[in-house]
């Protein structure tokens, strides 16, 4: 696992997790849709483990985050077993919003499978409005702005979908 050794400290490193058989599609590569599991279930649930808005934050306080808009890109293809490795960067965020770009590693042999860049909005789920993240988690999320705003915007942040004419 020498990827890991490499990251930078200053992206937020999810665990290590294989490819399960459930994730294959009739291609024999990870269907698209489990890219989306993938990220949000070891991308976006860990980032918000450590911003404390997690599952016993939504269980205390009956608030949460939703996403408000994702996009994957896809750059290789992961096959049954292959260890992934996310990391999370968090690009920017206000009062109720924060705004995070994902990479899905294969752990071992090195490279960039598949990206997610993810809107996520606070929400008070009596209501289901949005509503002001808490006061820890604003003060998490500046200390991560700070470390991430050295880092280079990824390249795929931003995307827009369509056919590339030359």
């Amino acid at each position: 696992m020498a990827l890991i050794e490499n990251l930078s400290e200053q992206l937020l490193n999810c665990p290590v997790v294989e490819v399960a058989s459930e994730w294959i599609d009739y291609n024999g590569h990870m269907n698209m849709a489990y890219y989306n599991v993938a990220f949000d279930q070891y991308g976006t649930d860990h980032l918000l483990d450590q911003l404390g808005l997690g599952l016993d934050y939504v269980r205390q306080t009956n608030a949460s985050t939703f996403t408000l808009e994702q996009h994957v890109t896809y750059l290789r293809e992961l096959k049954l077993g292959d260890p992934i490795l996310i990391t999370c960067q968090l690009l920017d965020y206000d009062s109720k919003r924060l705004h995070c770009f994902l990479n899905m590693y294969h752990a071992d042999a090195g490279f960039l499978a598949a990206t997610g860049e993810q809107l996520l909005m606070h929400v008070n789920l009596e209501i289901r409005r949005s509503s002001v993240l808490p006061n820890a988690a604003i003060d998490k999320l500046a200390a991560m702005m700070l470390r991430h705003q050295e880092l280079a915007k990824p390249p795929q942040a931003g995307h827009v979908i369509g056919i590339q004419r030359k």
